[in-house]
């Protein structure tokens, strides 16, 4: 299988400047093995003292709902950088679970599936699957959840603490198919013609020259073109993958859309500003589930004002 290999234990993981992040990944093991809904409990915690405590993340989750969401009036703002500031609380409990968590934790988490006719539609033609989405809080949970009925891949940055990096990707190799680094193009295209599922998400200021400037929610944002050139180079089709959880202990929708028709098209710029304006449905349906604590409009224009 192409991919990042599964990760050998070296001795220099055992370096002292690196026991603290062992010390967070064994917290973090202990957290995964609590019921499910205590661990909603904790992250609604954790959650009500991170929207209590000053961060420059709040400045920038208050400038990108701003830019974004221009028809709430200020309350409405503030209310929902609020709400997403909460909503931190639960990505790290759910971080937490969808690395550590045991198949029998997960097994037990509430989820409906949507839409998996348009995957096996694609299959049926042995066609390659892009499942295309948005950096919200619960992606990593969620890629867990779908891959208990789909073999999925996906597609990641290295993490700079290497125990984070060793223990991550043997967490996502449990359960994905393949992981391939974002720069390994030639492996992933290859994945996907011979018929794979690859998640991707497109959303994030990735500071690439394979950039283009187009909207998102009306405000000009350096967006990777990867979608078109990956659908281009593997002839896979491109499937919206949207993702909510529901409130208390209810568990996660996980939608799979109708393939996009026509992408990718002849023109990158306009593939890859519909891509943004699908992710932006995505985002309305649960706005203050989304990273907006993300620098998404850091990268601007040549002569441009800076954002941030």
């Amino acid at each position: 299988m192409p991919g990042t290999p599964y990760p050998s234990f070296t001795r220099s993981l055992l370096a002292p400047r690196l026991w603290p992040a062992w010390i967070g990944v064994g917290i973090m093991k202990l957290i995964a093995m609590l019921p499910f809904p205590v661990l909603m409990g904790i992250g609604r915690a954790l959650g009500w003292m991170i929207e209590r405590v000053p961060s420059p993340r709040r400045q920038v989750a208050a400038t990108n709902v701003a830019l974004c969401f221009p028809e709430l009036d200020a309350k409405a703002q503030a209310a929902l950088v609020d709400a997403h500031l909460r909503d931190i609380g639960m990505m790290l409990i759910e971080f937490a679970l969808g690395w550590m968590g045991s198949d029998r934790a997960i097994g037990k988490i509430p989820v409906t599936i949507e839409g998996l006719e348009h995957l096996e539609a694609a299959h049926a033609e042995g066609r390659g699957v892009l499942l295309v989405g948005g950096h919200f809080s619960h992606l990593e949970l969620c890629a867990r959840l779908v891959s208990q009925r789909i073999r999925i891949a996906g597609m990641y940055r290295r993490m700079d603490n290497p125990v984070f990096e060793w223990t991550v990707l043997r967490a996502r190799l449990g359960y994905a198919r393949a992981m391939f680094d974002k720069d390994d193009i030639r492996g992933t295209v290859k994945y996907l013609r011979a018929g794979g599922t690859l998640w991707y998400a497109p959303d994030q200021d990735m500071r690439s020259k394979d950039n283009a400037f187009v909207p998102f929610f009306g405000v000009i944002a350096a967006t990777i073109t990867g979608t078109h050139h990956l659908a281009r180079l593997s002839r896979s089709v491109v499937v919206p993958f949207f993702h909510r959880r529901l409130p208390g202990s209810q568990g996660y929708v996980l939608r799979l859309g109708a393939p996009l028709e026509n992408l990718p098209s002849t023109d990158a710029e306009a593939d890859t500003a519909r891509v943004n304006h699908c992710i932006e449905d995505m985002v309305r349906e649960a706005p203050e589930q989304y990273l907006w604590v993300h620098k998404r409009f850091k990268t601007r224009p040549e002569g441009a004002p800076p954002i941030y």
